[in-house]
């Protein structure tokens, strides 16, 4: 029996449908994962991703993720459907959007506005899961800042220092978690629920123009994290800021902590591919402790 035929029967059991594989096909599964699209014989398709079996829990934290993502009922996000271990493969088996339709900028920054009003009193998850193929360390805090300091920053600045990165850079991190709470001094954010991961890669538009985000890495924390990375990599137009602040403003402080929220991921960058991330890492840490001391 193959693979393809297996996951076939795992989508019927647990979808309690009778699910009879008519095609399947390659898909767009980012640099980590492997992904296909199955199609039934009744008109259902399915997204699947794939991966080495000691991975397994990354794709049952996705899945809590794109559960937790989905349930506030704001904006579209694939409804997991089953995962676990075949043919010595982990899988995640997911609801198949058709992505690409026309894009709703004002639609999606009012979702993503709205989503994050759903919040909850504390900064974390109740599991760590992944940024990328990174652990992502979600463990509960009351202070923000505490979070942000060790579980964001440290906890990423100790990889790179592991995986040799320079003196400069390792000094100019460890200055700046030093100096987080300069950056809050009037600004207490709520616990939001929030993606995670949010660069252009990870949200698309379904074929009716609805937005759908994908891919999570779930926490609760300051929305301004989300929005921060919508402008990392490309960044959305000036439609979506307006309508996300139309719904729920951004602090005035935000232009400054987009970059300290920003540095997380570019960390993470660097000790997932190397190159060229250190050094965008140490200028922008080094931008931001200039912020400090000016």
């Amino acid at each position: 029996m193959t693979l393809w035929q297996n996951l076939s029967n795992q989508i019927t059991q647990a979808s309690g449908e009778c699910f009879t594989l008519k095609n399947y096909r390659g898909a767009g599964g980012g640099c980590i994962n492997e992904a296909a699209v199955l199609e039934g014989k009744d008109g259902r398709s399915f997204f699947v991703k794939l991966n080495r079996p000691d991975l397994k829990d990354m794709f049952a934290a996705e899945a809590e993720g794109l559960q937790a993502l989905g349930e506030p009922g704001e904006i579209r996000v694939p409804t997991p459907l089953c995962h676990g271990i075949t043919d010595g493969r982990s899988y995640l088996i997911m609801e198949h959007i058709p992505l690409g339709g026309p894009r709703n900028s004002r639609a999606f920054g009012e979702q993503l506005a709205r989503l994050h009003q759903h919040t909850q009193p504390r900064h974390g998850w109740h599991r760590d899961n992944t940024i990328g193929s990174t652990p992502q360390i979600n463990t509960w805090s009351d202070d923000w800042v505490h979070f942000w300091r060790e579980h964001r920053l440290g906890y990423q600045l100790g990889r790179a220092h592991d995986q040799g990165a320079g003196r400069t850079l390792v000094e100019a991190v460890e200055q700046l978690m030093a100096s987080l709470p300069a950056f809050f001094t009037n600004y207490r954010p709520q616990a939001s629920v929030l993606h995670g991961d949010l660069w252009g890669g990870n949200h698309d538009s379904d074929a009716q123009g609805n937005p759908v985000i994908f891919d999570p890495a779930v926490y609760y924390g300051d929305r301004e994290t989300d929005v921060a990375m919508t402008e990392l990599f490309g960044g959305c137009d000036r439609d979506f800021y307006a309508a996300y602040d139309a719904t729920w403003p951004r602090d005035p402080g935000y232009g400054v902590r987009k970059d300290l929220y920003n540095l997380y991921h570019l960390l993470n960058h660097f000790n997932l591919f190397g190159g060229g991330y250190a050094g965008q890492s140490e200028r922008l840490a080094r931008r931001l402790l200039a912020e400090v001391k000016g």
